[in-house]
């Protein structure tokens, strides 16, 4: 039996929203063979499989994975130092996810909230922003912001509070690629569009993602209104 080929051709539609939060890795950009070389390097030193350790660390926090593996190593001192180095030395192996840049842009220039939330340190998301020259949000909640890392939703609770809306019920949109990031967005009470970035249509729709697009190409800021503090975003070609 043929296994049809995903659809990813569902009409546009617009969103109304108040604040956006973003995931980093897989959702802005792609640090897949920096992260497996990062792993490798780390698995190495302590003894571990790294195809143990790579397949289940991606989308938590690296302080979480060496709990398992090597605990004495759990410790932001450690963790911050070795994620700072990743940019450093394999900033060659890491691109922008299509679309994202523009995205980003475009929020800024306008002034829309947005945040970065994301399960790597402060020293990784902001050298891998400065390498790949991206725009900065104001705010980031990083591994250190939270006591529990995705899929438990204070990351992005804490997020939304960053973004300092006007709003008692804003309307909120994450962006995601990771199953355990989409949990964490949905247990926040948010609507999530997941990237088919670096994980299966499949664990995405278990998961709970309101939306699977392929990547940032299908995602537009349409309209702003500054007066009331919504924006519209249109999602185009989402999986049908």
């Amino acid at each position: 039996m043929t296994v049809p080929e995903p659809s990813f051709s569902a009409p546009a539609q617009i969103v109304t929203c108040h604040g956006l939060l973003f995931d980093m890795d897989g959702t802005i950009i792609d640090s897949t063979e920096a992260v497996i070389k990062n792993w490798h390097k780390i698995a190495n030193e302590i003894g571990v499989d790294p195809e143990v350790i790579l397949a289940t660390s991606h989308g938590r926090r690296s302080i979480d994975v060496l709990q398992i593996y090597e605990p004495k190593l759990a410790n932001w001192e450690y963790v911050s130092h070795l994620e700072g180095l990743i940019p450093k030395e394999f900033g060659a192996d890491a691109v922008e996810i299509p679309g994202a840049r523009a995205l980003l842009e475009n929020l800024e220039d306008k002034s829309i909230p947005w945040c970065i939330v994301t399960s790597g340190t402060r020293p990784l998301v902001t050298g891998w922003l400065d390498v790949l020259k991206l725009a900065h949000p104001k705010n980031l909640v990083v591994a250190e912001s939270v006591k529990d890392g995705k899929p438990d939703p204070a990351c992005y609770e804490l997020g939304r509070s960053k973004l300092e809306l006007a709003h008692s019920d804003p309307s909120i949109i994450v962006f995601e690629d990771a199953p355990a990031g989409v949990r964490s967005g949905k247990a926040a009470g948010f609507k999530v569009v997941a990237l088919n970035t670096t994980h299966s249509i499949r664990q995405l729709q278990e998961s709970g993602a309101d939306w699977i697009v392929r990547d940032m190409e299908s995602v537009t800021l349409k309209a702003w209104d500054k007066t009331t503090g919504e924006a519209q975003i249109e999602i185009r070609d989402a999986l049908v």
